[in-house]
């Protein structure tokens, strides 16, 4: 749906409340789009707001009762009254992203275009729970007002990541290089550990586990509380997938570390920069180090 090539750009946050913990504004040079960032113990001030008047697309994001991420994806003609409804109409949200435009180019297609682009990504990326139940397909619209919508999609994509907020980018997209300076294919590396046996890649904010990847069924006594957590999570959703005495990965999946993604494997506490290793049998570990002695 939208370019994934990077290219240099600037983005500027305001700090409205002088704190890097308040109330937010995120744009972007050559671009109408705005973004309000608040936390929920915030909204009363961001609602004060001019933007929050003005249509508009939002997602709220928090977390599950499993600690697992979680977030909605709305839009509104006005994003200050949706949204307040949302603060007794749902419990699981501690902050709102809303994006709106500067010069009054969103109308109610268009967000509601925005709304539905947002929602097939984060379902394909499977890589946050959603709580949203109905996934809307997007209205029609004259060629030039789908160009325009895209545009301004794939720059609220370019920002979203700034914000913590990876949902809507699949594993899969970032296990490839997609920078025009890097001539080297991403390293392949592997796992072979108590019965699990994976392949993955380091990734710019983790480590993403590939399609086809096993993981150990049992778990050991020792297993922390969140990795088990974790591996649950992951079945529930069905990245993880029962065949015969193992555990499947369906679907190339992200982690927030190269030591969560081989416990998740192991069933167990695992050190990643250890356990992951090259063709050759070479660690993570000796791999950063060898990076870092040629710089």
């Amino acid at each position: 749906m939208t370019s994934t090539l990077a290219r240099p750009t600037s983005i500027r946050i305001f700090l409205a409340d002088g704190t890097p913990e308040g109330l937010r504004i995120v744009e972007k040079s050559n671009w109408t789009g705005r973004a309000v960032v608040a936390n929920r113990s915030q909204l009363e001030r961001a609602l004060t707001r001019s933007e929050m008047a003005q249509p508009g697309v939002y997602v709220l994001t928090g977390l599950t009762e499993d600690g697992a991420a979680k977030l909605y994806v709305g839009e509104a003609d006005a994003l200050g009254e949706r949204i307040k409804q949302h603060v007794s109409g749902k419990e699981f949200w501690t902050r709102v992203v809303a994006f709106t435009s500067t010069n009054e180019g969103l109308n109610k297609a268009n967000v509601r275009y925005l709304e539905a682009g947002l929602l097939a990504l984060a379902k394909t990326a499977n890589q946050w729970a959603l709580d949203n139940g109905a996934f809307p397909a997007p209205p029609p619209l004259s060629e030039a007002d789908r160009a325009d919508a895209e545009w301004f999609l794939a720059e609220m994509l370019v920002i979203f990541p700034l914000l913590g907020i990876d949902a809507f980018e699949s594993a899969s997209s970032q296990t490839s290089d997609t920078s025009t300076e890097s001539t080297q294919p991403p390293l392949t590396l592997y796992l072979n550990e108590r019965g699990a046996k994976g392949s993955g890649r380091e990734v710019t904010d983790g480590f993403v586990v590939l399609k086809g990847s096993s993981a150990r069924a049992e778990e050991t006594a020792s297993i922390h509380d969140y990795m088990r957590e974790q591996r649950q999570i992951l079945k529930a959703r069905g990245v993880l997938a029962p065949q015969e005495d193992k555990l499947v990965f369906t679907q190339d999946f992200r982690f927030s570390s190269p030591s969560t993604a081989a416990g998740v494997l192991v069933g167990g506490s695992a050190n990643g920069r250890l356990a992951w290793k090259d063709i050759s049998g070479k660690s993570l570990k000796a791999l950063q180090e060898t990076r870092l002695e040629k710089i």
